[in-house]
Order: structure tokens, then sequence, then C-alpha cells
């Protein structure tokens, strides 16, 4: 095996255009599909980066009336959805890969906010507990976080985001100034980030519209303040936070499970869903796939095209070694020896093309990043895979010319010029 390796090489050498030419097809297929494979997945973590957030595996679960999320403005306190106690936050709290989990009350809010006569409008009011914040990664910039006593003693104090910060106050100190929500003067205690900030990449209108997240920003007091300012017994919302984004999907709908456990069966409709976003992430990596499969296929019929010329030039080879053949035929060489060599020749050929078409792919997926400004994600097993398949086809291309030199008579093959 070894000595056939060494021969190929040889002969690749001493015929070194002859065999770069030969190579060509297989570079050019390997190098478009490693530049594609390394596209699409580039792409699709960055969608998935983009609709879920670098690192914060946080999954919200609502309450839904059918398949719109349910109003509270305009419908009201539904019947038989009760509170989310603190036995049913430990159900949640123990379900797999969860790690934390919070209640929340929230609203949309377009005329109810103000600071002098700065309004807050399309922005969210949440009434959270003492776990949101860490659950939701969110760190105090400013101030102070809410206390247990701000909880008991129902003290109208709020929390900003930076958003809605500079919405309101426009660039000056916020902390120690009242703002207003619903007529209710609330209090200016600190200022909330996000631990690690992540900004969606942005490439097309397209892209705008199915990332462009909420700007406006939004307002955090304690729950036990919320009937103060909307209505009592309003049945509340739960974001968890999941050890990975793969297990976000069954996380959610375990935790949507433990919620419409406890709904009275009076309406169907009402349900806890969870809004997952990892399944619309999918959603669209498979579209963005079904559509780049295609140009795989499309860059494999250049594998075959690689594959024929490699044939080709295999019986070119055959004919220019008639006399060599049979010379090792007649000191004894079996077919199997001949066709084992002739075999190794073509693998060791298209191998070295697939080698080279890989380098050349990834240098091609780099520059298309650099060019275009999408993200690229070297695939590894795609890289040994298209090794692999080049090897395949040499030898399945090499097969006949093989087996035609195995097969030569000696005689004949002597006689040759």
């Amino acid at each position: 095996m070894f000595e056939n390796i060494r021969l190929s090489f040889q002969g690749i050498w001493s015929h070194k255009m002859r065999s770069f030419l030969t190579m060509l097809g297989i570079i050019i297929g390997i190098a478009a599909i490693i530049a594609i494979v390394s596209t699409i997945k580039g792409t699709n973590e960055q969608i998935k980066e983009n609709l879920i957030g670098s690192g914060e595996n946080t999954v919200e679960v609502s309450l839904y009336q059918g398949e719109w999320e349910y109003e509270m403005d305009y419908n009201g306190v539904p019947q038989g959805v009760p509170l989310v106690t603190d036995e049913v936050m430990s159900d949640i709290k123990d379900l797999d890969h969860v790690e934390n989990a919070s209640a929340y009350l929230s609203r949309q809010d377009y005329s109810g906010v103000y600071h002098l006569n700065t309004a807050f409008s399309g922005g969210y009011v949440r009434g959270i507990d003492n776990s949101y914040f860490d659950t939701c990664n969110y760190i105090m910039k400013e101030g102070r976080a809410f206390t247990d006593e701000d909880f008991k003693k129902y003290k109208k104090v709020a929390i900003l985001d930076t958003d809605s910060a500079n919405a309101l106050f426009q660039g000056e100190d916020s902390v120690g100034n009242t703002i207003e929500i619903q007529k209710e003067p609330y209090t200016v205690i600190g200022i909330v980030t996000k631990a690690k900030v992540f900004e969606p990449v942005i490439n097309s209108i397209d892209d705008y519209y199915t990332y462009a997240q909420d700007t406006a920003g939004s307002i955090y007091i304690p729950n036990t303040t919320w009937p103060i300012i909307y209505q009592y017994d309003e049945p509340q919302n739960v974001v968890i936070r999941v050890d990975s984004t793969d297990n976000m999907t069954s996380a959610g709908k375990a935790c949507a499970d433990v919620l419409n456990n406890y709904l009275s069966p009076k309406d169907d409709t009402i349900q806890y869903k969870a809004k997952d976003l990892l399944e619309q992430a999918q959603q669209i990596q498979e579209l963005s796939s079904s559509t780049n499969t295609m140009l795989i296929w499309i860059a494999g019929i250049s594998l075959i095209v690689g594959g024929i010329g490699v044939m080709n030039i295999m019986l070119v080879s055959v004919t220019e070694r008639t006399q060599e053949i049979g010379l090792k035929k007649a000191i004894g060489a079996r077919k199997s020896k001949i066709l084992n060599q002739f075999l190794t020749e073509a693998a060791v050929l298209t191998s070295l093309g697939g080698v080279l078409g890989v380098i050349v792919g990834i240098i091609l997926a780099e520059i298309i990043s650099y060019v275009t400004t999408m993200p690229v994600a070297i695939s590894i097993p795609a890289a040994i895979g298209s090794v692999l398949f080049s090897m395949v086809i040499g030898i399945v291309f090499g097969v006949f010319p093989s087996y035609k030199a195995a097969n030569l008579n000696p005689i004949d093959a002597l006689r040759h010029e």
C-alpha cells in the first residue's frame, strides 16, 4: 500500500501540469461546497443569535387567547386563570434545564407614563419580583435594586432601563427624580442594563423587520404595587433562564404545561404558550438552508465532472504505461496488484485535489465574508467529509481504467509501442 502511494506521488510529480488540470474540477467543486456550507453555518448561527441574543437563553411564557397574546387592556382579567403562586414557581424551577425563573406582569403603555411634559410612549411597564433581574441577566448600572421592604410596604419606586431613562430624561440624571405612571408618582431608584450587551446584525430591510426589537425600553416596579395603577388579580407571565440554547424549546413547553395544569377548563382557547424564538430561528434557518442546498448540488456537479476528468487521465496513463504493465505481468505481478496500484493513484490524485479544495474553500469563504460582511463558520466535519468524498470519487472513477490495466494481455502489452 505505502509503495503504491509513493509511486502515485512520483507519477503526479512527474506530470505536474497534467495532474493539476486533472484535479482542478475536484478543487473547484470541493471549494464551492466548503464556501457554501461555511456561509450557511455562519448565517444560521447569526440568525439564532439575532433572535435569541448572545448567551441569554431566556424564554418568556405568556397567556394567549388562540394564536394571539391575551390583551388585559381590552379583555380584562380572564376567568379561570389563577395567580402564579410560590408553589407553582417552585415546580417550574425544578424542571429539567431551568436555571432560574421569575413571574412578572407586563403592559405596553402608550399614554400613561410621563416625566414632567415628556411622555414615554410604546414602552413597557413591568411588575416584577425579586428574581426577575437575575433571571433576565440584568445588572444595576446606577442606584439600587428593589428590597424586600419595597415589596412588603408597597413602595411606589421604579427602576428604568437605559432606553426608558434616555426617553424620559434625555440625558439628565434620573435616579431620585419622579415619574408618573397612570397618574401615580413613582420615584426612580435605579437604572439597569444587560450584563452582556448584544446588537443584532442587520444586513437588509428583511433582517430589520425580522430582528428589530422594541427600543422604547421598560420601566420596572414592584409587583405588589401593580394593582395601584392597573388591575387586581391580573395573571402573570413567567420568564425562565435555560442552561443551553438548544434546550429552550423543550424547557419553554414544559413551563407552559405546568402553568396550564392550574387553569380552569372554562375556556380552552386561553392557554399559556412559550414565545419559541428558537423555533422561529430554526424555521428561518430551514428556509435559508433549503435554498442553499440547491447550490450545493450544483457545486457537486463539478465533482462529477472532475471524476470524469480523473477517469480520462487514468485511461491515458494506462495507455502510456502499457509496456510497464506488460513487464510487471511477465515477471509475475497479479491482476489485483495492478488494479490496486492504479486505484491508489486515482484515490491519491483526487484526495490531494480534495485537500487543496478545502484550503481554497476556506480562503474563498473568508473573502466572501470580508466583501459581503456575511458571517461564516468553517465546518470541520464538512471539510473532512469533502476530502473523503473526493477519495471515493477517485476510487469510483478509477475502477474502469484500473480494471483495463489489470486485464491487459502481457504479450500484447510488451509488443505495444
